[in-house]
């Protein structure tokens, strides 16, 4: 085994909340700081052009390729799972919306005993990296490394769209983020001058030259290294090579919630019995690692329309394509800078709920399945979510192997409650299409389609057209009870200088997209660390 040498932290994953630690904690030059990724550099040029996550998800250059198991929720369906391998992680390929959630789950964590979480604590360490368009006010910080734009589009459908919902009781806003976001406006997004703007770009390129940070890419980390239960560093394997480097202060896993509790089962952290499956010694019985994933299932209904421009129409011929190119190049501009989803709302599923439980992406385009070309008449999708699913997953490793992927089941639909909510978001979504706003372009529902009108045909419905909206969350889950992975600040429990850095300690999913969240919690998590330090 070669040994990489001794630093004060080693960092596993170059990730949204990996990226941050690196430049914080390397603000200190007394530190020596390692990064592994098993991703590598962010240098393809598609990760840089906003529509070009289409060329990165479920591309093996910067994309880990998951698939989860046959769900029964979906009809037996499998659903690719798309986690960012690449410097900048998720955030080089995700959707670039930049959202918080509501400021009643961040108070949720602390009720549940989590000091340090709630909204008010939270809220600086959102604002302390924020780079906002508008400037600084007592919502929205400035001059930070994580950058947020308006968007540089607009279409006339999503306009109308607009309209409709406020006619259907739901609000205007001009701003997700002040703790209610209630309302529908267009979203923020991570970019800068119609450019993707990633965690690596933000955090990792002001300190990669630095002298005490190193960043290894390829190096796939196959476990912890412990003396008795002290975290003392990593094994990875890099060219082809088992290594090793040592950690005086603390390992910190920041490798996400699919890459982190199988990092931690294969160091012997997790469920005894699925550990002893696999010849892996329990160092920690620890039956919750891998456990409480939650996602966002999202229901992508779709609409034909007449008399309205839509992207299944303009990138349709060369030359509308051509159209697009010369567009984007010319003033960054147009599709080609567009967010998946360009319009937003949060709304009510019932409005006995005290906060919005529903998520809408609205589309100027429509898609059999993700990745296919656009249908070939216009039409737009107001995909739908359930922002708080009591549904439970897990992640769970399959082999003792690192490069094996991990079992990822995680159970949509699998409760009455997420059912229900499922129809009702339907429900809404055909309350806001048959609005005055909308009858000018004669909305034909074709997803899932008006044939479905019961309860239990709204579900099956459902479970044919609903997907992903890739926000894993909760599989290392941070708490004060016995069966919590890691306390409030982190640890991670029944071993020390060992710490989970990611959005895998949610011990409840937020309302809402999940990178700028993981971001915060590596903003909160750097402070742990610096005052844990003697």
């Amino acid at each position: 085994m070669r040994d990489y040498g001794d630093f004060d932290y080693v960092i596993v994953g170059a990730g949204s909340a990996g990226c941050v630690l690196a430049n914080r904690l390397s603000e200190d030059p007394n530190n020596r700081v390692l990064l592994l990724e098993f991703g590598g550099s962010d240098n393809y040029h598609w990760i840089h052009i906003p529509v070009g996550y289409l060329y990165c998800i479920g591309n093996p250059r910067t994309d880990w390729c998951y698939s989860t198991a046959a769900c029964e929720g979906l009809g037996g369906r499998s659903l690719l799972y798309p986690r960012g391998r690449v410097l900048g992680g998720s955030s080089s390929i995700n959707g670039m919306l930049y959202l918080r959630g509501q400021s009643s789950d961040y108070d949720g964590w602390r009720q549940q005993g989590n000091t340090g979480w709630a909204w008010d604590d939270v809220l600086p360490y959102f604002m302390k990296s924020e780079d906002y368009f508008a400037g600084e006010d007592e919502a929205h910080g400035a001059g930070g490394e994580w950058r947020v734009e308006e968007q540089r589009l607009n279409w006339e459908i999503l306009d109308a769209w607009k309209a409709a919902a406020i006619q259907a009781g739901i609000p205007e806003t001009d701003d997700f983020n002040r703790g209610d976001n209630f309302g529908v406006g267009y979203f923020k997004v991570n970019q800068r001058s119609g450019w993707r703007w990633s965690s690596a770009k933000a955090f990792l390129r002001p300190a990669k030259s630095r002298p005490n940070l190193e960043i290894m890419t390829h190096a796939q980390a196959q476990k912890v290294l412990f003396s008795g239960k002290r975290a003392t560093g990593v094994q990875f394997l890099h060219k082809g090579t088992v290594s090793k480097a040592s950690a005086r202060r603390e390992v910190i896993l920041s490798a996400g919630a699919i890459g982190t509790p199988q990092l931690l089962q294969l160091s012997g952290i997790g469920p005894g019995g699925l550990l002893q499956k696999h010849g892996i010694d329990v160092l920690h019985e620890a039956p919750d690692v891998g456990g409480n994933l939650q996602d966002h299932l999202q229901i992508r209904c779709a609409y034909k329309v007449t008399g309205a421009k839509t992207l299944n129409v303009m990138s349709s011929t060369l030359w509308g394509k051509a159209k697009i190119g010369l567009e984007y190049a010319l003033k960054r501009t147009g599709p080609m800078s567009m967010a998946p989803s360009q319009l937003g709302a949060f709304a009510y599923s019932d409005d006995r709920l005290a906060t919005p439980d529903l998520e809408y992406h609205v589309q100027p385009v429509t898609l059999e399945a993700f990745g296919q070309a656009p249908h070939d008449f216009p039409a737009i999708t107001a995909s739908v979510c359930h922002l708080r699913p009591e549904s439970r997953g897990h992640v769970h490793i399959t082999s003792p192997d690192a490069l094996s992927h991990p079992e990822i089941q995680p159970n949509y639909l699998s409760t009455e409650g997420d059912r229900i909510v499922a129809a009702n978001a339907i429900r809404k979504t055909r309350e806001i299409m048959g609005q005055s706003a909308l009858a000018p372009y004669l909305p034909e529902e074709f997803k899932p389609g008006a044939r479905y009108q019961s309860e239990e045909e709204l579900v099956e419905g459902v479970s044919q057209i609903a997907s992903t909206i890739f926000h894993p969350v909760g599989t290392a889950r941070m708490g004060i009870d016995e069966n919590a992975v890691v306390d409030p600040q982190l640890r991670v429990n029944g071993v020390t200088n060992l710490r989970v850095v990611d959005a895998s300690i949610m011990p409840n999913i937020v309302s809402g997209n999940t990178n700028s969240p993981t971001v915060m919690i590596a903003e909160r998590a750097s402070a742990f660390i610096r005052e844990d330090r003697p």
